[in-house]
């Protein structure tokens, strides 16, 4: 009987403390990341919504504690006392003067709040003022691909930018006529750069970002999209005018096509034929000569000039190419066995995976 008591005064103490750790935890995580931080602006579309950001949390925090603060005087101040009559405290209700008060207040903070929040979303989504320049986005699962119209680069994961440059984004997510199971909403944020926006099947949506100082930007989907959407990540690059312009006129360079009798050109005839099962380039574009066009898949004509790869979460080298070939399921959840989505296992031999590897290690 003892035991029981103990136990049954014990378990609430338990729960409280696993409540509290849990809480925590979640605390922690939020904080995982500090390169995610859009309070840290980085760039004139990301400083908007942060320096809207700061007033609206201290008038959140200010009515936080006025109503808290009333709550707390009334619990103490009302509380049922051993002498109580059973009467009730003075109502207000039908105290016009006090209701007009506490409506127009909140409705004066909100308009106050909503005028420069709309103000923001326009300068989000209009075409900036200066001279910018555009990249489509567009959103698959479980990647993001980025398409330089003025240059016809195609290029995955890592947008490459100019910095002081504004650059209007023009978004959509994968038409399921090109890439079937893939009509999704996707969602581009790049929290130091510029503010969140969908990515929707069938329609374009626009968002304005630019870079102070060169440096890597971290971002991801925002939008649950299915069993990856975690592992949907992306990176944004920015560069100096000069580095920019080297980058742009080594991807508007064809693939080289290796010497015969080499590893590599081994390598770039299995990407192309690989007997009964789907080839490479089935899903992946290697531009050698004619025209440039989207396929499924990433395009991979300057592979390695990249620094992660399979939605920007595994660095890219040779080792993890190697098990990206040899079992891509086991680096990236995906469902290509049951509805055709992400890379399949195509059951390459070491050799097979040995020659590929070495080709497309090439494309840089």
């Amino acid at each position: 009987m003892r035991d029981r008591t103990v136990s049954r005064q014990t378990s609430p103490r338990r729960s409280r403390s696993s409540v509290l750790l849990l809480g925590l935890a979640v605390l922690l995580a939020a904080c995982g990341d500090a390169q995610q931080n859009a309070l840290d602006p980085a760039g004139p579309y990301a400083q908007g919504p942060h320096d809207l950001i700061i007033p609206v949390a201290i008038i959140a925090l200010v009515v936080f504690i006025l109503v808290q603060g009333l709550i707390i005087y009334s619990v103490v101040k009302f509380r049922t006392r051993a002498d109580d009559d059973g009467s009730l405290p003075k109502q207000v209700h039908g105290n016009t003067r006090l209701e007009i008060v506490w409506t127009v207040i909140p409705a004066l903070i909100l308009a106050g709040i909503a005028v420069p929040t709309v103000q923001g979303i326009f300068e989000q989504m209009n075409e900036p003022d200066d001279e910018f320049m555009v990249v489509e986005v567009i959103g698959h699962r479980w990647w993001f691909e980025f398409y330089y119209p003025d240059h016809d680069i195609y290029t995955a994961n890592e947008m490459i930018i100019p910095v002081d440059t504004p650059v209007r984004l023009e978004m959509t997510a994968a038409d399921p006529a090109r890439s079937p199971n893939q009509g999704v909403i996707h969602s581009f944020w790049i929290p130091r750069l510029a503010g969140k926006q969908d990515l929707v099947p069938g329609q374009t949506t626009f968002l304005n970002m630019q870079a102070d100082e060169p440096g890597r930007y971290i971002g991801q989907c925002a939008e649950y999209c299915g069993l990856s959407h975690a592992n949907m990540r992306a990176r944004v690059v920015a560069m100096t005018d000069g580095d920019f312009q080297t980058w742009v006129d080594e991807q508007t360079t064809p693939a080289d096509v290796p010497e015969e009798g080499t590893l590599e050109a081994d390598g770039r005839e299995l990407y192309h034929d690989l007997g009964d099962r789907m080839a490479c380039a089935s899903c992946h574009q290697v531009w050698e000569d004619g025209a440039r066009n989207p396929n499924t898949g990433p395009d991979l004509t300057h592979l390695m000039s990249r620094e992660e790869f399979a939605g920007a979460i595994h660095d890219l080298d040779e080792e993890n190419l190697r098990q990206w070939l040899r079992d891509p399921n086991s680096m990236k959840a995906m469902q290509y066995e049951v509805n055709g989505l992400g890379m399949p296992n195509l059951d390459l031999t070491e050799d097979e995976i040995d020659a590929l590897v070495a080709y497309l290690l090439a494309l840089g």
